[in-house]
């Protein structure tokens, strides 16, 4: 008897599970002030690129796949990481994208050769979105740094005229593209709407994940708190935000080489082993024959992973 009805069984078992998980989720009720709030979160963010269904069963879809996630302590952090990678899905909707790819990654390596591949195959497809996330989010956050001098350019600027802080952030918000003027459009928005300017710009800390704008968001609540000059200190932060701008640039420029060599030798051996899997399937499965030649590629990929971390934390260099 073949391992397959054991993994079929192993399948139909945690579908009834998420099953009965669902419907004991959907069938708690929540708070009407929480569900209000929930709902005009989700149509007024537009970071987050979640639209408002018009279809009354869709949104309690969405609001039971939200729940379910909730459950599982995958929701915050997933939602959080993707907002500022500033994809349009919810947590949920990722997770159910991960989850199609890794179904799809198991049955092609399964009927191509055996549950073995397909099971590597469905890790490797689940991976592809947490990667394509992580680039999004250092993109983002590399763009809203490079904004970060002319935004106290401008902010210096409009408290010197005599704008105030609201003001000044609702004029960069016009002159700024994203995401820069997003960001600042939300802190604007939850000021006008009665939460405190510190906590708006602390949330804005926590959605974009940038030190140099925490430090600018502790000079602001310092100064809303006891007073001073905002605009000495802004400029005097600017000069340093300018300063480690120009010698990250350098850095980035100087381990460019290494960077890329760190990449190929990571994917590299991956992409070729498929290419010779799917060509010539006979020739790479006497690696994946029972014994100890299976100690091969488990010590083949654990090395990629070990080299390929190593040489990142080698060209990571902190300013």
């Amino acid at each position: 008897m073949g391992i397959a009805p054991y993994i079929v069984a192993g399948l139909i078992g945690l579908a009834v599970l998420l099953l009965f998980t669902a419907t004991w989720v959907l069938s708690q009720e929540r708070d009407p002030v929480e569900e209000r709030l929930d709902e005009y979160g989700l149509s007024s963010r537009r970071a987050s690129g979640i639209s408002q269904a018009a279809d009354p069963l869709s949104r309690y879809r969405q609001r039971g796949l939200r729940r379910i996630f909730t459950l599982f302590g995958l929701g915050p952090r997933l939602a959080l990481g993707l907002t500022r990678a500033d994809m349009p899905l919810t947590a949920a909707e990722f997770s159910l994208v991960v989850l199609g790819l890794a179904v799809a990654g198991f049955i092609l390596g399964t009927l191509r050769y055996s549950p073995i591949l397909g099971s590597a195959l469905a890790i490797a497809f689940a991976v592809i979105p947490f990667i394509v996330m992580r680039i999004r989010q250092r993109r983002r956050l590399r763009r809203f740094t490079h904004q970060l001098p002319d935004t106290l350019t401008l902010l210096i600027g409009a408290l010197r005229a005599g704008h105030g802080l609201n003001q000044s952030f609702d004029l960069i918000t016009e002159r700024l593209p994203p995401p820069m003027s997003t960001e600042l459009g939300d802190v604007v928005r939850a000021v006008n709407l009665g939460v405190p300017f510190p906590r708006a710009l602390e949330d804005a800390v926590a959605r974009i994940g940038s030190e140099d704008f925490n430090l600018v968001v502790v000079a602001i609540n310092v100064q809303y708190e006891t007073g001073g000059n905002l605009a000495e200190t802004l400029e005097t932060i600017g000069q340093t935000v300018r300063d480690r701008l120009r010698m990250l640039n350098e850095i980035r420029v100087l381990t460019a080489q290494q960077r890329f060599t760190g990449y190929v030798l990571a994917f590299l051996p991956v992409f070729v082993g498929l290419v010779i899997f799917f060509i010539n399937p006979e020739y790479i499965s006497e690696l994946f024959e029972p014994g100890w030649v299976r100690i091969l590629p488990i010590g083949a990929i654990f090395l990629q992973l070990l080299g390929f971390y190593v040489i990142s934390r080698i060209v990571d260099i902190e300013v």
